[in-house]
């Protein structure tokens, strides 16, 4: 019998809770010996200083065993950090199998333009959004990637390359768990945007004379402050040797002091992204997809993880001039100008790189959500893309966001002659979802991820979508006159994208009277039809059902409906040929009281 996705996420929960578990047992145990140890310290350094019964290398030893001690707690504590973080993984990942994901992940707010063309409509983003449902990513290069993905459709090849990567990557679960745990504190510290620009501009600081000039005044300033302390000769050459520092820091100061703050940032978490980098450089792929990204990593003399290391400890370094105690030594060693030549040094060398660099990690992250999507969802299978369309057949097809217990699924085929649905039905029978399970499977598909049918086959289609559209008080819009710039933009959208459009209009032109409405959408949706479009328009004015029989055989009706169970509204939401013949919105009425 296979084991599911929730027993596999279980079993590997309980595994992490026991090493956390085991890890803070250690570390307190650890903690104490280096109480102990530092206690034996003082008795030591007491019977050195005080009676002198000791001679002063015995407190060699409790140094050396409280530093071993030091070194292995906090290895420990690393684990242990390490472990907590692969619980959090396994709990998210059960709470996405058992659909209590919303509300616990990355709603990825940041990405959603208002004025896309179907974004809002779908929920990709927000709160219980499908970005919420499939994000793992651990880097805004991840994120950013997989927003991508979801707003733009990728031609037929790409998708089937990443469907190859995401079908490899399903199976790996050891190596996503890894990614996440490596990359859990990259989001919030290192920006990948400004860190590829800064990588990627013009030179500040160029000349190989200057950087020897520099090691040079640094030995002198140490030099001759040795010699002054030991009696040599006096503080007149530490002065000169002083001031010609401090000339030549001042001409390199300003453009060093903008080098510098382009790697102002915590050094750990640079080294998490070069962890995570150099774990991608050992990892075996079969995928092409994943070969290619893995390739540039390790193909250069010197892999990226080791780079990004470099850069790394430079950062280390550049935090350390902070330090008050080590400030006057920095300054003497002219620390923060041989710094920024250092990066300079850095820039020329792997600048190119870095923008690649980032792009890979970003891509692997977005595809490793795709196949944790994928691992959790079974059941759900990768569609046929198809090169002739448009197209859009699939069978049990239904709303990813929608808990399983309550995924009522249906069959909607267009193509082949059949470009539009008109979609009649009563309020709250479904129609609205119906167009969204459309639009978000469409999405899916062509970022390269499994679809919820049963079975999906699409051609490359461009969705546009008027679902949720909202008045403005401050811009003075109506909702009618927002309404008409939406289908103007998704008939322009139709025109350009080079991409046959399909189109989801949800009760389309209702903020007008039923005669305009009439001629305006039949005029709108014969205008689609002809240039190549397909589409769904739900409806519960029966009137423009009519649409669907004047464009036959090209259109058909479709519906939901309902029944009374008791004086109760009961909705079955199974899609229906023809058009409805009833309406619930009296009994809706009634049913909250109202005289009707």
């Amino acid at each position: 019998m296979a084991v599911t996705p929730s027993e596999t996420y279980s079993r590997a929960l309980e595994e992490r809770r026991r090493l956390v578990a085991a890890s803070q047992r250690i570390a307190t145990r650890l903690a104490f010996a280096r109480l102990g140890i530092a206690l034996a310290g003082a008795a030591l350094a007491w019977l050195v200083l005080v009676p002198r019964t000791l001679s002063w290398p015995w407190l060699l030893i409790p140094a050396a065993a409280f530093a071993a001690a030091a070194r292995l707690h906090d290895r420990v504590l690393g684990r242990q950090a390490r472990a907590e973080r692969a619980v959090r993984f396994y709990e998210r990942g059960l709470a996405r199998v058992d659909d209590r994901w919303a509300g616990g992940g990355c709603a990825g707010d940041e990405y959603l333009d208002p004025k896309h063309p179907y974004a809002s409509d779908l929920d990709l983003f927000g709160r219980a959004s499908l970005f919420e449902l499939l994000s793992t990513a651990r880097t805004r290069s991840g994120e950013k990637t997989l927003a991508s993905w979801l707003l733009s459709p990728a031609l037929p090849e790409e998708v089937r390359v990443r469907q190859e990567a995401v079908k490899e990557l399903r199976g790996r679960l050891d190596l996503r768990e890894e990614l996440c745990v490596l990359g859990e504190d990259v989001r919030s510290g290192v920006d990948t945007d400004g860190l590829v620009a800064w990588a990627c501009a013009p030179a500040l600081l160029e000349g190989r004379w200057q950087v020897g000039a520099g090691a040079a005044l640094a030995v002198a300033n140490l030099t001759t402050l040795g010699l002054f302390f030991s009696g040599v000769h006096g503080l007149g050459p530490f002065l000169v040797s002083a001031v010609v520092s401090g000339v030549f820091a001042r001409v390199h100061g300003k453009r060093a002091a903008h080098v510098l703050r382009a790697v102002e940032r915590p050094a750990a978490e640079l080294r998490i992204l070069a962890e995570t980098l150099g774990r991608l450089e050992r990892e075996p792929f079969r995928a092409a997809l994943l070969r290619s990204l893995a390739a540039p990593l390790s193909g250069a003399p010197t892999p990226a993880s080791r780079q990004i290391a470099s850069l790394a400890r430079l950062s280390e370094w550049n935090e350390s001039r902070r330090n008050q105690i080590f400030a006057p030594l920095a300054a003497l060693c002219l620390l923060g100008t041989q710094l920024a030549f250092a990066l300079e040094r850095f820039r020329a060398r792997s600048g190119a790189s870095v923008r690649h660099w980032v792009e890979a990690v970003g891509a692997m992250e977005s595809l490793s959500s795709l196949a944790a999507f994928a691992f959790e969802h079974p059941e759900d299978p990768f569609p046929e893309i198809l090169e002739a369309g448009p197209v859009f057949e699939a069978r049990g097809l239904g709303h990813p966001l929608l808990p399983a217990i309550r995924c009522v699924r249906n069959d909607v085929r267009m193509g082949h002659g059949l470009q539009l649905l008109m979609v009649s039905g009563s309020n709250m029978s479904g129609k609205s979802t119906l167009l969204r399970s459309v639009g978000v499977n469409t999405v899916l598909a062509l970022a390269g991820a499994p679809v919820r049918a049963r079975a999906l086959a699409l051609s490359p289609l461009q969705v546009a979508a008027c679902m949720r559209v909202q008045d403005s008080l401050a811009e003075g819009t109506s909702h009618f006159y927002a309404e008409i710039q939406r289908l103007h933009a998704l008939t322009s959208l139709g025109r350009s994208s080079g991409l046959p459009l399909l189109f989801l209009l949800d009760e389309v032109l209702h903020g007008t009277n039923s005669h305009d409405r009439r001629i305006g959408a039949e005029a709108l949706v014969r205008g689609l039809v002809e240039r190549g479009a397909l589409g769904l328009v739900t409806t519960h004015d029966l009137a423009l059902a009519a649409i669907a029989d004047e464009l036959a055989p090209r259109a058909a009706n479709v519906h939901f409906e309902d029944h009374l169970e008791e004086d109760r509204i009961v909705f079955d939401y199974r899609l229906k040929p023809g058009v409805v013949r009833k309406s619930n919105a009296l009994a809706l009425m009634r049913a909250i009281g109202l005289e009707i």
